[in-house]
């Protein structure tokens, strides 16, 4: 149920009024945007009356919230989410005016490798740098990334390069290695890993939760629901491409989810054509479809040899095809008033 306050309501009535239900047992979200201060109530709200709470003094109306997400739905939230990470020079926003690129190998492996790769996507106009160093894997026996030593080595193209550095969190007991982490990754696989969801709302850093190959747009926003009751607000939606009967890509590149969860959900919303291309030739195209579809940032895979990569060289850009890529998204992104 949402609550709208009168314009103007002063800031003592309004926090009476929200301990009048948090005495009652209902969590409560408040969101102020430019114009109106929405009161959220999470809980079971079905033996409410709308009515009784039109007649609060400070209430302007009442109604219902019938989607099953309500922290991230704009109901509860009509202005955009802004996520921003770095600082000085090295910031990146998403869901602003700005379409942020993510750019990395698919794998940390080794030091010299990752300080070079950031160096490079970093002079193509990279705002963040990706990287694995834990890795999920379909097979045992695939390289399953370098662990902390992997992290370690992304803190150090982290200072060589001012980058703000993603990377995935497989489980909570890897928690202890990503202090210096900016934006903790929740891989497809693990979207509905709800005991990892929760702990989520308990770090303070910004989630980049990525779409299982398989959820629906519901799932998807009920995962960000999980971390958002949890505590922690600041969820980035990745949609990287979902399973279909074919198999000409890696997966198929859901283009009209980013409309839609413009429309029903505050959060940004970023694309991953690497993964969902499967093939270096296809990226770029699904990057520019991406950002003419109104997405808030790309994570991009870059390797400095895609043939020698120990995971998914095949759809590596290499950095050239990056600095080349960059300028033609700007374009794009200039289109509806926005930068890269």
């Amino acid at each position: 149920m949402i609550i709208i306050l009168k314009k103007d309501t002063p800031g003592q009535q309004m926090n009476e009024f929200i301990d009048v239900w948090k005495q009652k047992g209902f969590g409560v979200h408040v969101s102020h945007g430019a114009d109106v201060t929405i009161v959220g109530l999470l809980g079971d709200t079905s033996s409410l009356i709308p009515e009784q709470i039109e007649a609060f003094p400070i209430v302007e109306s009442v109604r219902r919230v019938s989607s099953p997400y309500k922290m991230a739905g704009r109901a509860f939230h009509p202005d955009n989410t802004v996520v921003t990470v770095g600082d000085g020079n090295n910031t990146a926003s998403f869901g602003g005016d700005t379409v942020s690129v993510i750019a990395g190998p698919c794998s940390v492996e080794t030091e010299e490798q990752i300080v070079g790769i950031a160096q490079s996507v970093k002079r193509a106009g990279a705002r963040l740098l990706r990287g694995g160093a834990f890795k999920p894997r379909t097979s045992p026996y695939s390289f399953q990334g370098l662990g902390a030593q992997g992290l370690a080595f992304l803190k150090t193209a982290k200072k060589e390069t001012g980058l703000p550095i993603v990377t995935e969190l497989m489980d909570v007991r890897q928690l202890q290695y990503f202090d210096d982490v900016d934006i903790i990754q929740i891989g497809a696989r693990n979207m509905q890993n709800f005991d990892l969801l929760k702990e989520m709302g308990k770090v303070n850093k910004p989630i980049l939760l990525k779409r299982g190959m398989a959820a629906t747009v519901q799932e998807l926003l009920m995962s960000a629901e999980y971390i958002m009751a949890s505590g922690n607000e600041n969820v980035i939606l990745c949609e990287r491409g979902i399973r279909t009967f074919d198999h000409y890509t890696r997966n198929c590149l859901d283009i009209s989810v980013i409309p839609y969860l413009k429309k029903v959900s505050h959060l940004p919303i970023i694309v991953d054509p690497s993964h969902a291309g499967g093939v270096n030739w296809i990226v770029p195209t699904l990057a520019k479809a991406a950002v003419a579809a109104g997405c808030d940032g790309l994570i991009i895979e870059v390797h400095n040899n895609p043939a020698t990569a120990l995971c998914d060289g095949e759809q590596c850009l290499i950095p050239d095809e990056l600095n080349t890529l960059l300028p033609v998204l700007s374009q794009l992104a200039a289109i509806t008033g926005r930068t890269v």
